[in-house]
Formats: C-alpha cells, structure tokens, sequence
C-alpha cells in the first residue's frame, strides 16, 4: 500500500513538472478558510479547507448535467448548508468539474476524482479518512470509486440515485417507446440514433402536451409511465395527489421535462457518442408481463377505466410495434461504467425519496447486489416521504453523512429508525430545513424519514 502512495505522489509530482496540472494558489475564504481551484487534465476542481481540519475529506461527484440547464458552480454536496456546515465542523471538501462535464460523464468522472485525490495528498496532506459522495449520477460514480478504489476511500454516501445507471435509461427508452407508439403513431420520430435530437424530443413533447386533453391520452400516458415505475407525485412541497387528472398531469410533467425533455432522443445521442453506438434497447421486453408487474398499475386499470379503453388493445399494440436493438460495444461500455457492483469494500449509506421520479427501486436493486457479492452488514438505507428528485433538507443529508462518518469510526450502525433520524433533524434550525422544489423552489418542510420498501426495478442490468 505505502509504493502505491509513493508512486501516485511521484506522478503528480511529475504532472506538475510537465504542465499538465495547472494550480491556482489558495485564497482566505472565511475565518480563515482556504480555497484551492484550478484544472487537472481540462477537468475543473474546487478544493476548499475548515480553519481545523479534522482529517476527513469529502470527494463530491456532481450530478447529470446538460448544456441547457447552464453553468452550475462546482458544489460539494447537496445542499449548500450542508457543505457550509461540513467545513465548520473540520470537513475538507473536494470537487471535480470532470473533464467533459455535461452528459453521461462517468468515465471521466472516475479518472478525474482520483486525480484530485492524488493532487490533495500531494499538495495539502493524506487524509486520515477520505468519504465518497455525491448525487443522483453522482451517487452511482461515488459507489464506483469506493469499489473500484477501496484503498483509498473509508466509506460512500449516495444520495437520490439511478443506481443502476444502465437500467435507468432502458427504463426511460421504455416511456419513450410507449409515448411514441400510442401517442405519436406514424409521426417522424427517432428514440435513438437521432439525426435530429431536438425535433423528436419536441414531438414527444408535444404528443404529451394533447394526451392531457383527453382521458384516452391520459390513461395511454399512465401505461408509459407505468413501465418504469414512476411514481405520480412531482411536488417536494405539496402531498401526494389523488384525484387521477391530477396525478397524470403530475407524470406529464415528469415526462416533458425529465424522461424526454433530458433523458430522451437527445440524451441517448450523447450517450450512443460516448459509448461508441446506442447502449439502449428493447429487444425481448414483453409490455404485458412488465405492466402485470409494476407498482402503478392500479393507476393504468383506474385511467383505462375512465376513458372506456381496454389496455390489452394497447398492449398489443406495442408487442406488434418494431423494436431497438443495442449495438453491442455500446452495452458493454453501459455495463462496466454504469452497473456498480455492490461490492462494499467499506461502508455505503444511501439516502432516496420515496417519489422521486429517479425511483427508488435502484435502492432495492442494490441491496440485492450487495447480497450477492458484498457485505449486507456494510449497507444502510434511509428514505425520505418526499417527492422530486433530491429533494433533501440539509439537516437530512447531514445526519445521514453523520451516520456514516459514526459507522467508519465504530465499525457498526448505530440507530438509523426514522424516529431517531427526524428527532436528530430536527434538532437543526430552519435555515437546515430548506427542501428545493424544481417548480416552487425553496421551502421548509420537516424532516421525513420513513421506514419504505422500495418496488422491484422492472428492468435491472444484472
């Protein structure tokens, strides 16, 4: 172990001596801070320092991004109160931009954070324990790095993530696949391999836009929906609805803006660049045995219901309609750099709402690998009764960081029930009780953790 820290120290060393490290010199953040920023390799990085370090560093991984959600400054959690209570309590916190940063970057992703990892031991000091986090992509690239690094990282946090990142944009093929072929038959429209992205996520769009004038469209919308289990609930702020217009208009928006608007022809195209072809596929999926075993299908039957159609005519519909096939380079690139293991060389806390339109079934998913080939004892998982996607108080990813850091050092779990977790919350002031809603933004809500056992993932890489 030591010759493995010697020879990451001589090359960074020599990277500096090259050029290929360019360094901006720290700056006095406040109280005394320090802040490191600079670029490794074209990958971007943030390092920012407490007054006392208490040894521990965190290695944030940011999210999924797209050019068109802007430039988003280099964070080092969820929640900017969480990162601003981290430092004042001793935590270093890293950062990569990664190399690439919008789209599927998860290979560079894992390259660039082990280059930061290895300019920190060199220029500021080795970590006494080093935690992995980050999310929603950046909860499978934390899990990953923990794999595929043990010696170097003492725990993950994952938090809101489409764990089974390969599964996940099946799963969002499948909604597409029904939308166009339900919705949009006959029209123009290219789920992947798109010469024009734009124009076929426009008319997907706009296909949802008229399913929602009509209880036929919307109970064809509840049926795509159905395939990946997304929950109809979009509001981080407001109660799960009941009332079944209201609740479809909920997966409408989920649909227009998320599943098509970013995970849809346009999101498969930069990741069929990346992967070197299309990854995505639908050859051998039977539409009528994966409705028979989604957690919303009594939503479908309720819709079908009400708009007089029988769904079997619709599911029919879709097992005559030509399928996508991958190309095969494409799904092994999907498999080795968005499938982690489950492995656990050390202990992995998640955290998940339990509306998130990511579904929480990657959750059950994973502890399901961590059966097969990890240790289960070195696996927690908490939810929140919430929806939205990372929809978490500070005061939430706080404790759950807490309850990691405590099972590093004590080599157990102490009590992570929901009681325990929402007293410990709510504990902090309101200023940690902030819930970002993507429509109604900020807002505070109470802790809410929940004991939840998450639906199958309907459509699992492994």
């Amino acid at each position: 172990m030591m010759t493995r820290r010697i020879t990451r120290a001589a090359t960074a060393v020599l990277a500096l001596l090259l050029g290929v490290l360019q360094l901006t010199p720290a700056t006095a953040g406040s109280e005394g801070r320090r802040t490191y920023t600079g670029m490794i390799d074209g990958a971007v990085y943030k390092v920012e320092m407490p007054v006392r370090w208490n040894g521990t560093l965190v290695l944030y991984s940011h999210p999924y991004y797209t050019a068109e959600m802007g430039e988003f400054p280099i964070g080092h959690a969820g929640r900017p109160e969480t990162a601003a209570w981290l430092l004042e309590h001793g935590y270093a916190l890293a950062a990569s931009d990664f190399t690439g940063r919008n789209g599927f970057a998860v290979e560079t992703a894992l390259t660039d954070q082990i280059r930061l990892l290895d300019w920190f031991e060199t220029h500021v000091g080795r970590p006494r324990r080093t935690v992995a986090t980050g999310s929603s992509m950046g909860a499978a690239i934390a899990l990953m790095l923990a794999e595929q690094n043990p010696d170097r990282f003492d725990g993950a946090l994952a938090m809101c993530g489409p764990l089974d990142l390969y599964a996940q944009w099946n799963l969002s093929l499948d909604v597409n696949f029904a939308i166009a072929t339900l919705l949009a038959p006959g029209e123009d429209i290219d789920l992947v391999r798109a010469e024009d992205p734009a124009a076929s996520v426009a008319a997907l769009q706009q296909a949802v836009g008229r399913a929602m004038q009509t209880s036929q469209g919307r109970a064809r919308l509840a049926l795509a929906n159905a395939f990946a289990n997304v929950p109809a609930w979009n509001s981080a702020h407001e109660p799960e609805p009941t009332d079944l217009v209201e609740r479809i208009q909920q997966l409408a928006v989920i649909d227009q803006f998320v599943l098509i608007g970013t995970f849809g022809p346009a999101g498969q195209a930069e990741l069929a660049r990346r992967a070197g072809g299309n990854p995505s596929y639908n050859t051998g999926v039977d539409y009528a045995r994966q409705l028979a075993r989604s957690a919303r299908k009594d939503l479908v039957y309720d819709a079908y219901a009400a708009a007089g159609l029988d769904v079997r005519r619709d599911l029919a519909a879709l097992a005559r309609a030509p399928r996508i096939a991958s190309d095969p380079v494409a799904a092994r690139y999907m498999q080795r750099l968005g499938v982690p293991r489950g492995t656990t060389p050390s202990p992995v806390l998640t955290l998940h709402n339990t509306g998130d339109a990511a579904v929480a079934d990657h959750e059950r998913w994973f502890a399901g690998q961590v059966r097969a080939v990890g240790d289960p004892r070195r696996l927690r998982q908490l939810f929140s009764d919430r929806a939205s996607h990372c929809a978490f108080s500070a005061a939430e990813e706080i404790v759950a960081f807490q309850a990691l850091v405590e099972r590093i050092g004590a080599g157990r779990w102490t009590d992570t029930s929901p009681g325990r977790m929402n007293a410990a919350a709510g504990r902090f002031g309101d200023e940690y009780q902030k819930v970002f809603d993507l429509a109604a933004g900020d807002a505070v809500r109470p802790p809410s953790f929940i004991r939840f056992t998450p639906p199958r993932l309907l459509r699992p890489s492994r």
